[in-house]
């Protein structure tokens, strides 16, 4: 990561401060369509450049926020006017049966919001959550408000980091990958218990009343 950092602020050395925003918007946006996507390092960068007069802080912050946000809503909203019918299909019902999708929305009726709230700080699952929360048909201010409120949070934190770390890039580099290894770590044991729960409820399903 240290890597990229460098690489990064070699490559906004020159160009126009307006692009900069820009490539920090795009960066955080597009982590909702494609995750392996360094948008942490680029928000990162912007909070160091910003140390360095280069950029505000408070823009970049509200530039990867707006963006991240408004992508990650755009992505609940298609999944809620079009999930319903690819799942539907042959190989959505495959995917998830009917019964498995009543469950999901039943489980996001109660746990929704905090569902939201909690996975916008893991990785994988940042991307993922909207996207169900939208085939579960959740309201839009129970999605977007948690969504908003966890993505403020995560690049407060990712700015602030940039500026605390613009003199001492190997120091913040290490607590950040500690931070994302530990995060990975739980979002796969996750995942693997998620799988579990899949494939126990598709045999629950397949068995005879």
């Amino acid at each position: 990561m240290q890597e990229q950092l460098e690489a990064f602020l070699q490559l906004v050395g020159g160009i126009p401060v307006e692009m900069i925003y820009l490539l920090v918007g795009v960066g955080a946006a597009v982590e909702n369509l494609f995750p392996p996507v360094p948008s942490d390092v680029v928000v990162v960068a912007g909070g160091m450049l910003a140390d360095r007069g280069i950029l505000r802080s408070e823009l970049v912050f509200l530039v990867a926020w707006v963006s991240n946000l408004l992508l990650a809503l755009g992505v609940y909203l298609a999944a809620r006017r079009f999930g319903g019918g690819i799942f539907s299909t042959r190989w959505g019902r495959w995917l998830l049966r009917p019964a498995q999708l009543e469950r999901m929305s039943l489980f996001y009726e109660d746990y929704g919001a905090l569902t939201i709230l909690v996975s916008r700080f893991f990785p994988v699952f940042r991307v993922l959550v909207p996207a169900f929360a939208g085939i579960s048909r959740l309201g839009f201010w129970r999605t977007a408000v948690p969504l908003a409120a966890a993505s403020a949070a995560w690049y407060a934190v990712l700015v602030a980091g940039g500026i605390l770390a613009s003199r001492n890039i190997p120091r913040i580099v290490g607590a950040l990958t500690a931070v994302n290894t530990t995060a990975g770590t739980v979002a796969l044991l996750v995942a693997v218990g998620l799988a579990w729960l899949w494939v126990r409820s598709r045999r629950h399903d397949e068995e005879p009343d």
